[in-house]
């Protein structure tokens, strides 16, 4: 089996280990956020036409959309951002969370974020949009759950 299909099945434990073995490897927060926009660079950027009242992220300081779609048991997310190092924000939660199925989203408590020390590196108005997107995420969890019964 490639690379490629056993990072397709990694579960939401593992990435978010995997997040923590990466961000250990920066010694400062200046290579941290290199690291973050670095990330947001490697993001597909969503289509216009989806950046939308719907799934735009209220409580962000810049803007901020994520979409989502349920195919086969799992959730496919889409996001974006206008800003560098918050489309890096963007990258990183979707990275955990996409082709994860609704019970498993709704299940996580997203530690990875206090164990690489982004909540105390992020200012108010990031960490307070860094929660919206997680509430938003966990909203798309709840309604596709709903589809499964």
């Amino acid at each position: 089996m490639s690379d490629f299909r056993c990072k397709l099945m990694q579960g939401i434990e593992e990435i978010q280990q995997e997040i923590i073995s990466e961000f250990s490897l920066f010694e400062d927060w200046m290579d941290k956020y290199a690291h973050l926009i670095e990330m947001g660079n490697d993001l597909p950027s969503m289509a216009d036409e989806a950046k939308t009242e719907q799934t735009i992220i209220r409580g962000c300081q810049s803007q901020v959309w994520i979409d989502a779609d349920y195919s086969e048991g799992k959730i496919l997310f889409r996001g974006d951002s206008d800003a560098l190092i918050v489309k890096g924000l963007v990258a990183l939660v979707l990275r955990v969370v996409n082709k994860q199925s609704p019970q498993d989203i709704m299940n996580t408590d997203f530690h990875f974020i206090d164990s690489i020390g982004l909540k105390e590196h992020l200012s108010p108005t990031r960490s307070n949009g860094l929660l919206a997107m997680i509430k938003q995420i966990k909203l798309y969890a709840v309604a596709f759950s709903k589809i499964n019964g």
